[in-house]
Parts: C-alpha cells; sequence; structure tokens
C-alpha cells in the first residue's frame, strides 16, 4: 500500500476527505452519504471527461481499492455502498465520453475474421509514434519521465485484465490463462513482468515502489489504467477487456523492441532493459493466441459480445494515441510531460 494522493478538485477532494474515516462512519452512514453522487460528478466537464484530472484521480482512487489500497484507509471502503455509487457516477462520465469519442460498440466481423478486424484497427491508428521518439530521440530526462507514467500500470501489469478470468469459460479463458501466465512469470518471483519493470526504473535512477509517482502523473495517462479497470470490473464488459488485451499484445513487441533499443542508445542495458527485451519475445508468442484464441474464441463461443470486442481495442487506441500526443506535444514544447518536473535528486529514490 501507499499514501493517498492529494486532491486535484472537489470530487477528488470530497472522496479523499471520506477515506480519512471509517467507512460506513457518523453512525449508520457513510461521510460520502452526505453528498449527492449527481453533485459531486457535476464538477466534472461535460464535453470530455477522458484526462479530467479531478475525475480520473477519482476514478483511480475509487479502483485503486480493488488492488493494493492506500495506508491508512479503512479496507472496508472497497465496497462501500455509498462509495460504489459515486464510482458508478464517474463510470457513467467516463463512459459517455467514450461513446462520444467512438460511438456506440457495433457489428462485428465473423469470428474468423476477428484477427483481420483487430489489425484493421491498429493500421488505422495515425497517433504518432512514442516509441520511433524514444528510440531515436529521447533524452535521458524524457525516458525516465516515460517510465513514471508507465509506472501507473506497469507495476501492477496483467492484473487489470486478470479481473476477466472468472468471466470466460473453455477456449478463452486457457488462453487468456496461457497469457497471464507468462505475465507473472510463470510461477517466478524474479519473472514477473512487474518485477522487471521495477527493475528497469531502478536501473535507471527511478523509486520502483508501487505508487511511488501518482502526484507527477496526469489525468491523461490515469485514464488509459482506469479504462482496464473499468472493462475488467464489470462483466458487462468481459468482451472489451478482452478486445484490449488483444490488441495490446498484437501491437507491442515492435515498439518494446524501439524502447529497448533508445534505454541502449542512452548508455544503459542489463536490468534497464530486460523488461522491453522479455516483452519483445513474449508478445510474439501471445500474438496469435490473443488474436485468434482468445478474441476470436470469445467471438465463436460469445457472438453476442463479439462486437465489444473490437470497441474494446478501438477503446485502447484511443486513449493511448491521446497519452503519446500529450508526451511528445510537451516535450516537443520543452516542458515535463508530468503533472511537477522531479527534482534530479528525488530521481534515485530512497530504498
Amino acid at each position: 500500500m501507499f499514501a493517498p494522493p492529494s486532491a486535484r478538485g472537489e470530487i477528488s477532494a470530497r472522496l479523499l476527505a471520506a477515506l480519512r474515516e471509517p467507512a460506513g462512519g457518523r453512525g449508520d452512514r457513510s461521510p460520502l452519504a452526505q453528498d449527492p453522487v449527481d453533485e459531486l460528478v457535476r464538477e466534472a466537464p461535460a464535453d470530455d471527461c477522458l484526462a479530467d484530472e479531478d475525475l480520473q484521480l477519482a476514478l483511480y482512487v475509487c479502483y485503486e481499492l480493488h488492488y493494493r489500497g492506500f495506508d491508512g484507509v479503512d479496507e472496508r471502503w472497497e465496497w462501500e455502498p455509498s462509495l460504489l455509487s459515486l464510482r458508478a457516477g464517474l463510470e457513467a462520465a467516463f463512459e459517455r465520453s467514450l461513446r462520444d469519442a467512438l460511438g456506440a460498440p457495433g457489428a462485428a466481423p465473423a469470428a474468423q475474421d476477428m484477427d483481420l478486424a483487430l489489425r484493421a484497427i491498429d493500421a488505422q491508428d495515425d497517433a504518432p509514434s512514442l516509441s520511433r521518439f524514444v528510440e531515436r530521440e529521447a533524452t535521458l530526462e524524457q525516458l525516465r519521465e516515460f517510465l513514471i507514467h508507465r509506472s501507473a500500470y506497469q507495476l501492477k501489469e496483467a492484473d487489470p485484465h486478470s479481473w476477466a478470468l472468472p468471466r470466460l469459460s473453455g477456449p478463452p479463458k486457457a488462453a487468456l490463462v496461457e497469457i497471464q501466465a507468462d505475465e507473472y512469470g510463470g510461477g517466478r518471483t524474479d519473472r514477473i513482468h512487474a518485477e522487471l519493470f521495477a527493475g528497469s526504473m531502478q536501473a535507471l535512477g527511478l523509486d520502483p515502489r508501487y505508487g511511488a509517482y501518482l502526484e507527477q502523473i496526469p489525468g491523461v495517462t490515469l485514464a488509459t489504467i482506469n479504462l482496464m479497470s473499468l472493462f475488467g470490473l464489470h462483466r458487462r464488459w468481459r468482451g472489451a477487456i478482452v478486445g484490449h488485451l488483444a490488441l495490446f499484445e498484437m501491437t507491442s513487441s515492435i515498439p518494446n523492441a524501439r524502447y529497448a533499443r533508445g534505454i541502449r542508445r542512452l548508455g544503459f542495458d542489463g536490468d534497464a532493459t530486460m523488461f522491453f527485451d522479455e516483452h519483445v519475445e513474449a508478445d510474439s508468442v501471445h500474438e496469435n493466441i490473443a488474436a485468434t484464441d482468445l478474441a476470436g474464441g470469445l467471438a465463436r463461443q460469445q457472438p453476442a459480445v463479439a462486437g465489444d470486442v473490437l470497441w474494446g481495442a478501438r477503446a485502447l487506441t484511443l486513449l493511448e494515441g491521446r497519452w503519446a500526443r500529450h508526451l511528445l506535444d510537451r516535450w516537443e514544447a520543452g516542458e515535463s510531460s508530468l503533472r511537477s518536473a522531479v527534482a534530479g535528486g528525488a530521481l534515485a529514490g530512497t530504498l
């Protein structure tokens, strides 16, 4: 666990203030029950919630209670009805913005064509290539910022997708288990991908502790993790989480090779590149499993969610593209891509 973050607006301020009290406090009433959910969520921008600092942090905090939690926060908050009601309002706002950007899930191709349909989504992606920039141009400071952004997910890599396991059965479940087993190191602690990423951070002078940089990570980055939690924690979105993972696995091998070359260009190797080198190999193996056995298998087994599979993949492309543009735009302007620059002395961390 780690310390709760600072608030970024009215929604997160009220949520974090409530979490300082026992769940169900003030007699039989929760602190969150004192304020209508609609009033809390009304502070979010109506036109675009996909990068809003206040909403995305509040949603991230709600979801984190299902992962590792926070120091000093009553663990009973995880299932406190008033918090779940607030979370539902935040999720509704998040989903509205996703639907505004993507439209509703539509018809899906035949199950045997799912591989091609997913590849078409990737081919249509017009986001700038962050991996090419890291490979060829990024400074050491920019590389460190990239790792800080990614730490919000990579230090719990595979966990959001694992929520799908009890929601699947038969061949799709077997395919997901095969992929996830590699993500968790095949039973070896030193090969768990989250541990490898922590090693990369430490080798590059960063603090590898879970949640260490949450204060610096902006809403546009938190949205990419919240998307996975939204899909993974709702059975109705089981198709979307499968599509998200499938496209993620199908498209990550080449970027990870570029990231590794960029790190080596800056004079690092060994622990610094091990995470990325591992993904070059593992994801090339996972590619066909994810596309054919997992995504295609679910479409064959449950045709009703096949459209959601593609929608989940499109949502991944949308938010990852927005995130990449944020980093590259800030760097082109000579600015930090984080909410506040991490001081050089803090980069080393104290372990």
